[in-house]
């Protein structure tokens, strides 16, 4: 195991240098720079050439590439061209949020989306398993952005259930985060517990239809008993894997829901630093979000060995 989990180590390494660098030469792309967005009306050549000439900005794109990773490498991701301050402390001052959010939404699409997928299963081509269906369809289809907007006006607006916007810090009271974290989670968790939904349903499906379960059902086991005891169990192996996908994506689609609710997470610093061409900001933020995927997927896989003991690495 140990040897598996050293191995999946190192051969992040390649990965991420591939990551470092697109992002890198992606941020590029952006039409305008630092310095443009910068000066706006006050655009000179020469004031440009002296900002770009401050913060390296002037130097061939190769050279940047290579000083960018050096500092990556010790540790040094550099200071924000606005704020000019550490970029892993603008990063560690948002990850809590980000993180927050996350696991609200993971948690809703366990016990949401798992739960809905397995009865749907078990009322197959019945009148539950269709609802689900729907509703399933429905979740993939809408919106992220459009859900939290719909849902600001309703709760916050007209209802004024929960606030519109803003964070407040578990050390503040747990009662006020939640009610702030509330509807963020929910905006962003629909998509993720309709996909584990409809994933859970495929995979029950298949187990239910195998021989060993049709043998215990022969046997008098109730529905209910072959569902906890050996259904589940093997649909973990599936319901993992998009699960740990899953995961990922929500780290990506914050961005969108952060800004909707005024969250300051990393997603909302990752739009900030696009607006502002803040490079190594933006770097930093897309770097963060794909060493956590991969770092998630390497806990997935693990997990693998813990459902199944079957699976050795």
């Amino acid at each position: 195991m140990l040897r598996y989990i050293l191995k999946r180590l190192v051969s992040i390494i390649p990965v991420l240098l591939g990551i470092s660098v697109v992002v890198f030469f992606a941020v590029r792309l952006i039409p305008g720079d630092y310095a443009t967005v910068t000066l706006g009306t006050q655009y000179t050549e020469e004031a440009a050439a002296a900002l770009r000439q401050r913060y390296g900005l002037d130097q061939s794109i190769i050279t940047q590439y290579f000083i960018w990773l050096k500092g990556i490498l010790t540790g040094d991701f550099g200071f924000s061209y606005i704020s000019n301050q550490p970029v892993a402390l603008l990063l560690f001052s948002r990850v809590p949020v980000t993180l927050e959010l996350t696991l609200f939404s993971l948690l809703m699409a366990v016990l949401v989306g798992i739960p809905m997928g397995y009865w749907a299963a078990c009322k197959r081509n019945r009148m539950p398993d269709s609802a689900v269906t729907v509703l399933g369809l429905l979740g993939i289809s809408i919106p992220g952005f459009w859900l939290g907007t719909m849902l600001v006006l309703l709760f916050s607006l007209t209802l004024k259930w929960f606030p519109s916007g803003g964070f407040v810090p578990l050390s503040e009271g747990i009662l006020a985060n939640l009610r702030c974290m509330f509807l963020p989670a929910l905006a962003l968790g629909v998509a993720v517990s309709a996909v584990v939904m409809r994933s859970s349903r495929s995979a029950m499906i298949e187990v239910v239809d195998q021989e060993y379960m049709k043998m215990g059902k022969a046997k008098g086991l109730s529905q209910t008993r072959l569902i906890l005891k050996h259904g589940v169990k093997n649909t973990m192996i599936q319901v993992l894997t998009i699960l740990g996908l899953q995961t990922g994506s929500l780290l990506g689609g914050s961005v969108v829901i952060e800004q909707i609710f005024s969250l300051p997470g990393v997603g909302s610093l990752a739009l900030q630093a696009i607006n502002n061409r803040d490079y190594l900001v933006l770097q930093g933020t897309v770097l963060f979000i794909a060493v956590m995927f991969v770092l998630i997927n390497l806990i997935v896989d693990l997990l693998y060995c813990v459902v199944n003991p079957q699976i050795r690495y």
